[in-house]
This record gives structure tokens, sequence and C-alpha cells, in this order.
């Protein structure tokens, strides 16, 4: 018995010939990126909203079946808060910064490590692909060192040290580790937890480590998901590519301020350490990392040497 033909109504047609479009237009930008190094950040409102959750997972699945080596770095404040508030642990801050004590580095560790890492390596898992997650304890994959800050008193001009417990930077990242995962077909997704050459774990601060990922494994695109399109100017109007001596004037006249300066210090820091560019953009959008990289001039700020 023969099959019916299968007859489109024109709606239909017009949705097929936009779909195949669409792949003809993205082939150049898939040979571009065919075997590149591609580490994203993801966190913020994009990791909290349930539908753009399990789309990032199937974009991240998408860009290993389609040539590219994607390395996930997430963060997970949201998360650790509600955790801190259950087991009704009282946060300290130092001029606006976490002090992590002993009994909050556990529950960092637990959260990041734990919950958040396999969610989201099981969004990926679940859209065809291997996720491994990973933290920066397993396989010595982040050494890390504690994080000094000063603050200068404004009356003597004396600066003294502000202690803010077990928190750290990332001193050494292990690429051997990344490679071997990502070379056996693996999606590693890291959680920013590291450990000191004396064993004691740190919590490091996720776009911090997402920046020393990129720099060490000499990645392509360091993609940055945050909650704003990118960096704009003064009249609010997206800047879409600086170098690193722009972004360093733009901090210093005011352009870039509060929380923007430490996400494009991230992306300097990339870029100095061997990325070839480091991009804010945002991900509430869907399919945010497909449109960075797979379309004309990508819909972030990119930040190149």
């Amino acid at each position: 018995m023969s099959t019916p033909e299968r007859i489109l109504t024109p709606a239909e047609r017009q949705a097929a010939e936009q779909q195949a479009e669409t792949l003809a237009h993205a082939l150049p930008f898939l040979r571009r990126y065919a075997g590149a190094t591609i580490v994203v950040k993801y966190g913020g409102h994009a990791m909290g909203e349930e539908q753009l959750a399990v789309g990032f997972g199937r974009d991240i699945a998408l860009l290993k079946q389609v040539g590219v080596n994607p390395v996930v770095v997430h963060g997970g404040g949201p998360q650790i808060n509600a955790m801190l508030k259950r087991l009704a642990i009282q946060s300290t801050f130092v001029d606006g910064l976490r002090v992590t004590d002993a009994a909050m580095v556990e529950v960092v560790e637990m959260v990041l490590a734990g919950t958040v890492n396999k969610q989201i390596a099981g969004l990926i898992n679940q859209a065809g692909a291997l996720a491994v997650g990973v933290c920066g304890k397993d396989g010595g994959l982040i050494r890390a060192r504690k994080l000094t800050r000063t603050k200068r008193d404004p009356d003597s001009s004396i600066e003294r040290v502000l202690d803010l417990g077990f928190v750290g930077e990332p001193e050494h990242v292990n690429v051997r580790l990344l490679h071997a995962l990502t070379g056996a077909g693996l999606i590693p997704v890291i959680a920013p937890v590291g450990q000191g050459a004396d064993g004691q774990t740190y919590n490091i601060n996720a776009d911090t480590v997402a920046g020393a990922v990129a720099g060490a494994l000499q990645a392509t695109r360091l993609l940055m998901l945050t909650d704003v399109p990118g960096v704009l100017d003064g009249e609010k109007k997206l800047v879409p590519e600086m170098s690193i001596a722009a972004a360093e004037a733009h901090i210093a006249s005011g352009m870039i301020s509060g929380g923007m300066i430490p996400k494009v210090q991230c992306c300097m820091d990339a870029v100095r350490r061997g990325a070839k560019g480091a991009v804010i953009l945002d991900g509430r959008q869907p399919h945010a990392c497909l449109l960075e990289l797979f379309t004309e001039g990508g819909t972030g700020t990119i930040v190149r040497p």
C-alpha cells in the first residue's frame, strides 16, 4: 500500500522555507566555529526561568552537535540565598561583599557543586548531548587562593585589608582535564568552587572562573550571559564592540559603572590571557548563544584584544 502524499499548507510551506533559509545563512558561521572552544558563563535570570533554562540546555547540545566544543561555567547566587534561608544561616557583608565562613562554604559547595551543577548537566543531557558536572576541586581543575580586598579610609587614606573568609580567586586552571572531557565528546559543566594548596575549599565568583577558564583554554569566545543587553553608551545604545583600551577608557570615564565593571574586567582578563574575544549578552533572550555565534554582528558587546 502506497504512503499518502504529504501535502503542506501554504503556511507550513512558508515556515519550512524559512527554516531552510535560516540553516543556509548559518552555514558560514558553522564553518567558522567548527572545532572551536566556546566558554559560556550561565547565570542570572536565564537560569531561574524554566523555559529559558530548557532552551539553554538545547542550545548547548546543538553547539556540540554542529562541531563546537562548549564549556559551561555557572553561578547560583539565588539558590545559595534560598538554602541559607532554609538553614537559618545569617549572611554577613563587608562593604557589600558576602563573607563566606566555614558554615557558609559548606552550603555554597553543596548547592553549587551539587544541586545546581547537576540540574544544568541534566538539562543538556535531556537535550541529547553528554554533559558532565564538575567543580574546581575535581581533578585539580581550579587551584584557588584566598581573595584579598582592601579599603582605603577616606579620612586617613590608610588601606585596611578586608577579610572575606573562604572567598577565593583562580590561581591555576588544569586545562588537561577539560581537554580530556571535550576530546571524549563530553561537555564540562563547571561549578565555581576551587581548592587551595592547603586543601581548603574556596567560593569563587562565577564570572571570574569563566574568564580564567576561557583564557586558559585560549577559547575562541567567552559568552557572558547577563541580565542586560550588553554595554550601553551615554544614550543607552548598545556598544557592539570594544578594544581593551576602549573598555579601560569607558570605565575611567564612568560610562561603564556599577555591576557592569567586574563583568567587563572579566572579559578583559580573559582576552589578555588568550581568549580571542569575550561577549556580554542578554541571557533573557531565547537562543542568545546561537544568535551571537551564528548571525552577522551578534547581539551583545564583544571585547577584543
